[in-house]
Formats: C-alpha cells, structure tokens, sequence
C-alpha cells in the first residue's frame, strides 16, 4: 500500500472514530439527561394532581355501576385537566383494577383491569412500596412514552401519568446530525490527509528517483533541497552522500592510475634488469642485476602494502597499552634504515607507563611512516611523547625546510606529495590509522626561531577519565 493512500486511511479512521464515537456518546448523555427531565416532570405532575384535589377516601367506596355519580364525575374532570401536559391520567388499585381514568366511562368501567399497565407490574409494586416510580419507554410505532406512578397518600391508590417523550424527535434529529457531521469531517479528513500526503510523498518520490539515478551512476545533477526541516535535512544527506560518492569514485580513479603508475616504474626496472641478466656471461654482473631485480620486488612490495593498508579497514585493538614499547620500536627500525645517512634521532619519554587507548602494531605503523619522512626531511629528527589532559600526545619533529603553505591542508589526503618517488599514501594511512583509534592527527610548521621544520603531532586517547584543568 502507498504511503499517500495509508495516510488517507489513517486519517480517515481516526476522524470516523472521533466523531462517531463522541456523537454517541453525547447522543447517550443528552438521552439520559432529558429521559430523567421527562421523569422528574411526570413525577411531578403525578404529584401535584394527587395533592391537590384528590380526596382518596371518597374514590375508595366507587362502585362499578357509579361512573355516572358527582363524585366520579368531579374526579374525572379533574384527571381530564391534567391532560393539558400528559396524554392520559389512571387512578387505580396496586392489583391494576380501574378506580377513575381519563377515558370514557364505558370504555374504562370502575373495577376494569387496565390490561395496559400490565407489562408495568414491577414499577407499579415499586410505587406502591416507595412511592413512585416511572415506566421505561415504549413505543406505539410512531410515537414514544413513558408512565410515571404515585402512591396517592394514606390510601391504597396509585395515580398514573402517561406523558410523550417529545425530546426523542431533537435527539433524532442530533442523531442524524452527527451522522452527517462524521461522513462530512470523513470526507474533509480524506482530502487534507490526501493533500497532506502529497505534500510528503511528492517530495519523498522525487528523493527516490533521485537515488535510482545515484544508483544507475548518473550523479552529475545535484539534489534538490526540498522544503519542511526534515525533507530538507534528507534531500542534503543525500546531497551529501552524493558528493561523497563523487569523491569517493575520483579517488578510486586516482588510486586505479596511481597504482597503474607506481607499479609500471618498478615493473620496467624488472623487465630492464631481467633481461641484462639474461644478456650477460659475467657472472658479478649478473649477480648485480639480479640484486636489483631483488631491489625492485621489495619495492614494488612496499606499494602494494601501502595500497592494501589504505583500502583495508582499520580493526584496532580497543585496550589501553604502554605506547612507549611501539614507538621505540619504530625508532630502532628507522635508525637501522638511516644507518649512515647521517640522520640522528632523538627520543624522549616519561619514567612511568603512558597508557593510551591504541593499538601497538597502529602506533608502530604510525610512527614508521612519520619517522621516515622526517627522516627523509631533516638531519634531526626529535619524538616526544607525554599525557596531557586525558591524552596521550606524540610528536615528530624534523629540521627540514617544513611543508609547502600550498601543500599544508592537504597534506594527509590520498595521493598527495611533493616527493618524486611514492604514491603518497604515507601520511593518508597515518590519518586513517589514528582516526580509526579514535584519535585524531595535526601538522604545524615550526618558526625559524624554533629551528623551523615540521611538527606532527598524534593524540591518542589516555588513561584519565576527566581531563586535567
């Protein structure tokens, strides 16, 4: 189902069960509400006709046969004035035996069983035990009643009232209203959630289309901002994500030709070697072209290495260590390979452990391809390493001539270097190696006053939990 037509829906049932449900229930408020109006009226008029001018001891000796008496007669007139706000007035015995009634005297005689009131017999016997009492209402078809008893006072006598219960015909009619009024809001309900919907599903297809044409590879055209804070905050991550795969894809094309190109060079230089190898019967010189066939290997080795750590994932081991161990490890590497190029090292740690949050073979990894530029850089090369407000901060410092101004912001991007041989990956595997022990990399240019150069500086987490002030 669409997300235009599940709005629709929703909207739609959530409107029908509010409106039906709170006209039914105001419908049986106001019915129960105006059903105990009407009894309190009946009750009322049943009460002031027996109070006043009823004389109960004189109706107690009518006789059948005396409907034509003065008392009869005065008696029923006064019942027939009562019709002026009920249909119909009963005075009888609790066994329902006719005493005087608003009908005529020959069709209701004295002592006649009143028939009509005999589904009442439990209001009627309540009202005779009580009091009063009021019938439930009843319907001849058309029309609805109800029945109200009195015990007339001190005489076993019960006065009945039938009045019409005129609220239903408004009741029916509010009925009808909240009928009309929920199949109105339904269909309102039904139009904004459809306009609703379309103002988010429109949006939402258009980003859709959007990420087929990212999928298909056509990312030339930039993603439209589209409106409301959410929409917009979507369309500009997928903006975001399309201008990361952008550059993500120009960097892949960047490494495919770099590696295409640092490979040839080595790949020539084997092919060279190789076949002077081959050529030749000296034996001393074939032993020396066949070395720097060895020579090629390990450096075509080291370019593969680069591009695989690079493109690898970083997996680090998440426990604190003594990161001294590792740097002095990749110190004595370093110094074995600069062995008699005159590069001198100088290194400076603290007496007690310095714990950072990092892995060992990461932080060798890190420090082998600082040290090396460094060392490539400068006759100097000086590494501190020290905790410093919750972390644990290391620093390369060379005396070379520093990095580029031009070259500075860029300078742990992929591919990026000023050196004539390397793919430049070095300092861009140093960043992604930190970053992925949560650490986080910097370069600076020293001043001249310093010595000049340039400075690295690597920060891993450390052992304090709160920083120092």
């Amino acid at each position: 189902m669409s997300l235009r037509r599940q709005f629709v829906l929703v909207f739609l049932a959530f409107s029908i069960i509010v409106s039906v449900a709170g006209g039914m229930l105001a419908y049986r408020n106001n019915g129960s509400v105006l059903e105990q109006q009407l009894d309190d009226a009946l009750i009322e008029v049943a009460w002031a006709a027996a109070d006043v001018g009823l004389q109960a001891d004189e109706l107690l000796f009518l006789l059948p046969g005396e409907e034509g008496g003065e008392t009869f007669q005065a008696v029923q007139e006064r019942l027939n004035r009562l019709r002026r706000v009920v249909e119909e007035a009963f005075i009888f015995r609790p066994d329902r035996t006719a005493v005087v009634t608003t009908r005529p005297a020959g069709e209701v005689p004295i002592g006649a069983l009143l028939d009509v009131l005999a589904p009442y017999a439990p209001q009627i016997e309540e009202a005779n035990r009580v009091g009063q009492a009021t019938s439930p209402l009843w319907s001849d078809g058309e029309r609805s009643y109800k029945y109200a008893f009195v015990k007339v006072e001190g005489e076993e006598l019960i006065l009945a009232v039938l009045g019409r219960a005129e609220y239903l015909e408004p009741l029916e009619r509010f009925r009808r209203t909240v009928i009309v009024g929920s199949l109105i809001s339904a269909v309102l309900a039904a139009l904004l959630a459809w306009a609703l919907a379309t103002t988010v599903t429109r949006p939402l297809e258009r980003l859709g289309r959007v990420a087929f044409r990212i999928q298909r590879g056509r990312m030339n055209e930039a993603v439209r901002q589209e409106r409301g804070v959410e929409l917009r905050r979507l369309s500009e991550a997928m903006e975001r994500m399309r201008e990361g795969i952008l550059h993500r894809d120009e960097q892949l094309r960047l490494m495919l030709a770099q590696v295409a190109h640092e490979i040839r060079n080595p790949l020539g230089g084997l092919e060279l070697f190789a076949s002077a190898a081959v050529e030749t019967m000296d034996p001393a010189e074939r032993s020396q072209m066949l070395e720097k066939v060895r020579s090629e290997v390990v450096a075509l080795n080291e370019i593969i290495d680069d591009f695989l750590t690079f493109a690898r994932p970083i997996k680090p081991e998440g426990h604190f260590h003594d990161v001294r161990h590792p740097i002095s490890e990749a110190v004595e590497l370093v110094q074995m390979e600069m062995r008699g190029d005159g590069c001198r090292v100088d290194v400076t740690f603290p007496e007690e452990e310095l714990l950072a949050k990092a892995d060992p073979e990461h932080v060798k990894r890190v420090l082998l391809n600082l040290l090396r530029n460094a060392a490539q850089a400068g006759a100097n090369v000086q590494v501190r390493a020290e905790a410093y407000r919750g972390e644990v901060v290391i620093s390369v410092v060379d005396d070379g001539p520093g990095i580029p101004v031009g070259m500075l912001e860029r300078i742990f991007e992929p591919f990026v270097t000023d050196k004539e041989q390397g793919a430049g990956l070095g300092l861009a595997i140093v960043k992604k190696v930190v970053e992925g022990n949560e650490g986080r990399v910097e370069v600076r240019n020293r001043d001249s006053d310093a010595g000049g150069g340039a400075e690295f500086q690597v920060y891993f987490r450390g052992a304090e939990d709160i920083p120092a002030s």
